[in-house]
């Protein structure tokens, strides 16, 4: 019995008890239309893992939820749903304890049917509908084209695929996009600066430094066919600006590529001001009664809405303030029908949060729903127990491309999607080049190897899926296993409900334990001389189950399953 087929069952008989329950107390002669009905839905019958596996297989506190609604205590309500559970297939036990607490005991045959659902279900098994049908843009990253992405942004990369690949497995339709900052001064300095490379003069003051800024000059000056120092300056500087910016977001697309990150939006910000966006986003805002004129400036009234401050939309001089983009780009995202939009942002933006949901709301739209914020904190690289702050390519921060050359990119997506966006962490790079257990991601990536090694032994040794016995499945580390292997579907949809990769990365490590564990205690392949028999072969099945629980965990992580190591 999966636990999809057993919250199912549990549903149907709260529903039915609740109805039950429902006529007695109006009496069998009143009416349907008349008798408001209790309606229990599938969140409301949620199971969970006990902490001790002694109380059971499952256990819902659905009795406690409803309760109340119905007239009753809650022990009382638990024992009528008990009693209905106890006669369902597969359930061995149904106990109340405490204030109201179901605890439910499969039989080992039921326990164990999960094994080979799950082979049988493969890629697909965790996955849902908990987004099903739901539009999702998820914008990440958007370094400005400056510079190599740093190791905050790395960060956001490997978090904000990951959300987007989990948001899928529930059934959300997600884009991937990245806002291409080309508007603005940071362009202008990052030209001049290509420029002065290219000239042989010192970086700007205000300017960008570092070797790749070396290598970019370099590579505009091959696409020119002349002597830059024959052009005007101010020309000059517009072909490195041309040039340079887009050489510099080819490297950076590259580098995500190479990473395992691909979007399917590249949003420039210079097209909402070619295209009259924040004109239209003005009219829209004025229409709704938000917009006034004050000090020769256009301003947004976000006040009435929870802002700190009313905010200038247009300056006095005739310049568009830059959150004149932002209502431009929240606009063009809800015109192209997005429903939800969440954005991943670094700790330094934190401020700014108020005013974009202060947007939201003035569109008409509701903070939190329509528009999300996720920000994250700082990532410390460390090598020998000392920080590791320098870039040799990029001269003031660590790159990607760093990381990537320190660890892989296995490790380096891992390490910095196995902790919460909310939390600061250290990052050892000797650690994530180690080939132990102390390394989690070999830890679990050395599990998943060791399922594939056991197939091949078993093959070798005549081993084979062709009989699968549940009910051969009874030494306490398979029930344990078992047990890991079914949370897989409740913590990809806790991840996506919560927005949090980290569960999953911290699953996976569970259900390697798990196993390892499992292995130490039970054989697939028969010692020595011994006979093949039907438990080497179903154990086979629960093997196999563990290694796809494990990939299928990885696989939302963009992090690679090895088939050896």
């Amino acid at each position: 019995m999966t636990p999809a087929e057993l919250s199912a069952s549990l549903l149907a008989i709260v529903q039915g008890v609740a109805d039950r329950r429902a006529e007695a107390a109006d009496g069998p002669e009143a009416s349907d239309s008349a008798r408001p009905r209790v309606e229990v839905t599938e969140a409301d019958v949620a199971l969970e893992r006990p902490k001790n596996r002694d109380h059971g297989d499952w256990a819902s506190n659905v009795a406690m939820k409803f309760a109340k609604r119905l007239g009753t205590n809650p022990r009382e309500l638990a024992a009528d749903i008990a009693a209905d559970l106890a006669e369902v297939d597969g359930i061995a036990t149904v106990d109340v304890a405490g204030p109201g607490f179901i605890n439910i005991t499969l039989d080992a045959a039921a326990a164990g049917a999960l094994a080979k659902s799950i082979v049988e279900q493969g890629d697909a098994y965790g996955r849902g509908s908990y987004y099903e049908g739901v539009t999702i843009d998820l914008e990440f990253v958007s370094a400005n084209p400056t510079g190599p992405i740093h190791i905050g942004g790395v960060r956001w990369a490997a978090m904000g695929d990951s959300l987007a690949r989990i948001f899928q497995a529930v059934g959300g339709l997600v884009t991937r996009e990245y806002y291409f900052n080309d508007h603005g001064g940071q362009i202008d300095r990052f030209a001049r600066s290509l420029l002065a490379s290219a000239l042989g003069e010192p970086a700007p003051e205000d300017g960008y430094g570092g070797v790749y800024i070396a290598e970019i000059a370099a590579r505009v000056l091959e696409t020119y066919d002349g002597d830059i120092r024959d052009l005007p300056r101010d020309e000059a500087q517009e072909l490195f600006r041309a040039e340079g910016v887009e050489f510099m977001f080819t490297d950076i697309k590259r580098s995500l590529h190479e990473f395992g990150v691909d979007f399917d939006v590249y949003f420039h910000e210079n097209s909402l001001h070619e295209s009259k966006a924040v004109e239209r986003a003005i009219a829209r805002l004025s229409e709704l009664g938000h917009i006034y004129e004050a000090d020769g400036a256009t301003w947004l009234r976000t006040t009435e809405f929870g802002d700190d401050r009313d905010r200038v939309i247009i300056k006095s001089d005739g310049e568009a303030a830059y959150i004149a983009g932002d209502l431009a780009y929240y606009l063009d995202k809800r015109e192209r029908g997005f429903e939800r939009n969440i954005i991943l942002l670094g700790a330094d933006h934190h401020g700014y949060v108020g005013r974009l949901m202060a947007m939201t709301a003035a569109f008409g739209d509701e903070p939190g729903v329509n528009l999300e914020i996720i920000i994250g904190q700082l990532v410390n690289l460390v090598r020998g127990g000392e920080p590791v702050r320098m870039s040799k390519r990029n001269g003031t921060v660590v790159s990607m491309e760093d990381l990537v050359e320190a660890v892989g990119v296995d490790a380096g997506r891992y390490a910095l999607v196995r902790y919460s966006a909310d939390s600061m962490i250290d990052i050892d790079l000797d650690l994530l080049t180690k080939r132990s257990n102390d390394n989690p991601v070999f830890y679990v990536q050395y599990a998943h190897a060791r399922t594939r090694a056991v197939g091949r032994n078993a093959e070798a040794a005549g081993v084979d899926r062709s009989v699968f016995d549940a009910s051969l499945l009874t030494h306490p580390t398979e029930a344990a296993l078992l047990g890991a292997l079914s949370e897989l579907p409740r913590v990809v949809q806790q991840a996506a409900e919560l927005r949090e990769p980290h569960r999953v990365a911290r699953y996976v490590e569970e259900v390697a334990g798990t196993y390892h564990r499992w292995y130490d205690a039970c054989r697939v392949t028969p010692l020595g001389d011994e006979e093949v028999t039907d438990v080497h072969r179903t154990r086979l099945w629960l093997n196999d189950a563990a290694g796809q629980v494990i990939r299928n965990g990885l696989g939302l992580l963009g992090v690679s399953a090895p088939e050896r190591m």
